[in-house]
């Protein structure tokens, strides 16, 4: 498998929660909704988004996005959208997407304005933001891939998609939430694709080792075969080289030993094909090199703190 179609074929939105917003200046708006991902394209004025608390303390930018420009930020962490950095938030979204003035404004100051719109009407700044709404939607390899905010500007990447979403989020007809939903899949996938190939783009570690001489055919193997039974010794024949000599490498490359990395990616498969395949718990633990749902069962609530089964049915 391709690494980069490995890393992006995850995202699945289910319901995502798609807008038009709508401002006049001047305007701000806190964003607390800590959802994983939130896809915002500017198609008329300019704002400012200001990463808040934890996400400003790890280096994300305040950035300004002018229109065409496309952002993608990565929860939990808050941040303030606005048409200046030094606008106090009128409104706070939090989780449900639930709105709350703020600094004295009134109830309605941003109101609903129709079919999947919402703040002020005739607001000369429009931005259409698509949010995933929980974290099963999104595979893990891909969140710990992004930064806490990443933004393609229009002579990095004129997106062809938004004239079609922003004809597509004011309809209502039948099956438009499945459509909208697909878009914003594509939307984020064509994103980040574009965003991979920039000289600036801080993959993670593992992207990076793809192009080491030992290492990168190491983890191919990984994850073209995770159900075979490897070894650190069974990998070292492969690659050509000593046991040690491939723990030393692949560690110094990956920042991880061969069988952790191993047993990460194995339930990062198994987490999209309990949510994406009428496979049985058993089957999937086959495929992934588990010899049993039990032993699947244990080391998939380890990592992600439920079971294979709440994962499937939308409880994680």
């Amino acid at each position: 498998m391709d690494v980069l179609a490995g890393l992006l074929e995850g995202p699945r939105a289910r319901g995502a929660f798609m807008i038009r917003a709508c401002f006049e200046p001047p305007w701000a708006v806190r964003i607390a909704d800590e959802a994983p991902v939130s896809v915002m394209i500017m198609v008329r004025g300019e704002a400012w988004i200001v990463p808040e608390g934890e996400q400003a303390g790890h280096g994300a930018e305040p950035r300004l996005v002018r229109p065409g420009d496309v952002a993608v930020a990565r929860g939990p962490g808050h941040y303030l959208v606005a048409d200046d950095r030094r606008t106090e938030p009128y409104a706070e979204i939090g989780p449900g997407q639930v709105c709350t003035p703020l600094n004295g404004a009134p109830d309605g100051h941003y109101a609903g304005l129709g079919m999947r719109a919402w703040g002020q009407r005739g607001g000369s700044a429009q931005m259409l933001i698509g949010t995933y709404q929980m974290r099963g939607e999104i595979t893990g390899r891909l969140l710990d891939a992004l930064p806490p905010l990443l933004v393609l500007p229009t002579d990095v990447w004129d997106c062809p998609l938004t004239p079609f979403l922003a004809e597509e989020i004011g309809k209502d007809e039948p099956g438009q939430d499945v459509v909208l939903d697909r878009l914003l899949d594509l939307l984020l996938i064509a994103a980040l694709r574009a965003w991979f190939s920039r000289p600036e783009a801080a993959a993670p570690a593992w992207y990076r080792a793809m192009g080491d001489p030992v290492v990168g055919p190491v983890l191919r193997l990984l994850q073209d075969d995770p159900a075979r039974p490897w070894t650190v010794a069974s990998l070292a024949a492969e690659a050509g080289v000593s046991r040690a000599a491939l723990a030393r490498r692949f560690n110094d490359l990956v920042g991880e030993p061969p069988m952790t990395y191993l047993t990460g990616w194995r339930l990062a498969l198994a987490a999209d094909l309990l949510r994406d395949s009428a496979l049985t718990i058993a089957a999937i633990a086959r495929k992934v090199g588990y010899g049993s749902a039990f032993a699947l069962s244990g080391a998939f609530k380890r990592v992600y703190g439920v079971s294979p089964q709440d994962h499937r049915t939308g409880a994680s």
